[in-house]
């Protein structure tokens, strides 16, 4: 594959999780109190979770947005995204809530889709690297 091909997937799977990143913040944050009662959790987590959700869409964004992604910057995300990850397990093992059944295939539906970009995101600029380096 091409610097080029590498590149411009990993600037589209950046642009992506920019998108679902402020589609889900804007989600947790109007729906939390819905959201609490269908889940069981707490809407201030929700909310708060959601709220952290928009400095990231702006870091993905931007990052999306240049030329060659600054791969300190991709590894930032990545890392940020396993977080997310994380931490959404963790909410369901820590006593927060009282999740429902739905409450927990959404968390981890959704923790296995951050795991997913991010494994996306680290594949295109561990290639992409290895490719500018070559």
């Amino acid at each position: 594959m091409s610097i080029d091909v590498q590149n411009k997937m990993l600037k589209t799977v950046l642009m992506l999780d920019a998108a679902t990143c402020l589609a889900f913040g804007l989600l947790l944050c109007i729906g939390n109190t819905f959201l609490a009662r269908l889940l069981g959790l707490p809407a201030d987590l929700l909310f708060y979770a959601g709220m952290i959700l928009f400095p990231c869409t702006v870091l993905m964004f931007v990052t999306g947005r240049q030329a060659c992604p600054h791969s300190l910057l991709v590894r930032l995300i990545v890392m940020g995204n396993l977080g997310w990850a994380l931490a959404s397990i963790a909410v369901l093992i820590v006593p927060v809530g009282t999740p429902t059944v739905i409450g927990y295939g959404f968390v981890i539906v959704q923790a296995l889709a951050v795991m997913g970009i991010a494994a996306l995101e680290y594949r295109f600029a561990a290639s992409h690297s290895l490719s500018a380096a070559s």
